[in-house]
């Protein structure tokens, strides 16, 4: 199919672009940007005037819940939220039931989500077989069947060589070992960030040293291996502030932050609300703060969605019994969007730079070859209106999973039409 997205705003930060011009895909990628290749003849168009067009959004962390959780979700379900939130390429941890450490349970996964001609899915498998944190995976094999990296989900290894030793094995060929920072042993239980909050309300903490204190040994194995390192979902001041002078040391080092975490902090948990139940939880005010700052000076390099959808019977329960998790494949723009708004001083940079976490940045941290609209490039686009308001009810979301604290909340930004590949796989 042959489309013509005419009148827009494109903002393409790859290659520096943020001008009304038009869009044309012919064969499933961009011919041209401006002027109509020679002949060109659409077979639909899309009038964009008010809206920008935008890459398709780079998600680096997407729980499908498939296979094994699909009472939380199916992949239908979440990759129509990924198109409808405008995400056109999304890395899935390895935490399924059961876990992507063999590459037959890769390819199948994969071949599910071509089936659905929808977003793009990248799996990272797991680091240890079975996440238990003893015998490595073979990363070889895995890598062939589709993964582009290697992470432990939330399953900690207990034992620091067993880490040293997949370090030293992903440095070998080249891969990339996706790490959340959390030390196993402080903060063990815990539900609520260490602070007045938690003690006002009676609930176990996790301290800002447990995640530190694991910074502190990855870093040290990375300096000792050359293993390249991504840092998942990073939540306090003094961890970036590591992450900050690791990249100024020249370690290859990267680093994301959920959506939630750049905009709420522990205060946020309210009366006991299941829906601020995450990991890692929100921490405090100045914790908050940095992170903004760290998304402004580069520190960290993306923002990612974060998306864990929870079923009501897991959801529905007391602050500690609940399971932790939010949805977020559809509040990704308008959150990051929200952030730009409120953080990034240059009126006229606020679209590029929001645009940027969730593209070009993302898909340098994943080794993708998405995040832009380079001419000869696949057609990934997002077409969305940053003006549109709407307010976040459950009826809106298309996730299976419906809770998340923003609901009631009204934000601005909203998607117009995803194309994934040239097909235009969502418009409104």
């Amino acid at each position: 199919m042959k489309l013509h997205i005419k009148n827009g705003r494109v903002i393409d930060p790859a290659n520096g672009i943020d001008a009304q011009q038009d869009v044309y895909v012919a064969g499933g990628r961009i011919a041209a940007i401006g002027q109509a290749p020679e002949g060109f003849a659409a077979d639909r168009s899309i009038d964009a005037a008010g809206l920008v067009v935008a890459p398709g959004l780079v998600d680096l962390s997407a729980r499908l819940r498939e296979p094994g959780y699909e009472y939380k979700a199916t992949l239908e379900s979440e990759m129509q939220a990924a198109v409808q939130g405008g995400v056109t390429s999304l890395v899935c941890p390895p935490d399924t039931d059961p876990v992507l450490d063999e590459p037959g349970l890769v390819e199948m996964l994969k071949h599910r989500a071509r089936g659905l001609n929808q977003a793009n899915v990248y799996p990272l498998g797991a680091l240890t077989t079975g996440l238990r944190g003893e015998a490595l995976t073979e990363m070889a094999e895995l890598t062939e069947a589709g993964c582009i990296g290697f992470a432990q989900a939330e399953h900690p290894i207990l034992d620091t060589t067993v880490l040293m030793r997949a370090l030293q094995y992903a440095k070998t060929f080249g891969f990339t070992v996706w790490l959340r920072p959390q030390d196993p042993h402080l903060g063990r239980g815990g539900i609520a960030h260490s602070g007045a909050v938690a003690s006002r309300l009676g609930l176990p903490g996790v301290p800002v040293m447990s995640e530190t204190i694991a910074l502190h040994t990855i870093l040290e194995l990375m300096r000792s291996t050359g293993a390249r390192v991504h840092l998942c979902r990073m939540s306090s001041a003094a961890g970036i502030e590591l992450v900050r002078a690791a990249k100024q040391e020249g370690l290859p080092v990267s680093c994301d932050v959920g959506v939630h975490h750049v905009h709420l902090t522990d205060v946020d948990i309210g009366f006991f609300d299941s829906n601020a139940r995450v990991t890692p939880p929100f921490r405090s005010q100045r914790d908050r703060d940095a992170i903004r700052q760290g998304l402004l000076d580069g520190t960290i390099d993306a923002i990612c969605s974060d998306h864990t959808p929870v079923d009501d019977d897991e959801k529905l329960l007391p602050f500690g019994e609940a399971s932790p998790g939010a949805t977020g494949l559809e509040l990704l723009l308008p959150l990051a969007l929200r952030w730009a708004e409120e953080c990034v001083t240059a009126p006229g940079e606020r679209l590029s730079r929001a645009i940027a976490k969730l593209t070009s940045d993302a898909a340098r941290v994943a080794g993708l070859a998405g995040g832009s609209l380079a001419v000869g490039g696949s057609a990934d686009i997002c077409v969305f209106d940053p003006a549109a308001r709407w307010k976040v009810e459950a009826a809106a979301l298309a996730s299976q999973g419906k809770h998340t604290p923003f609901l009631g909340y009204e934000l601005s930004g909203q998607v117009r039409a995803t194309i994934v590949g040239g097909h235009l796989a969502f418009s409104r």
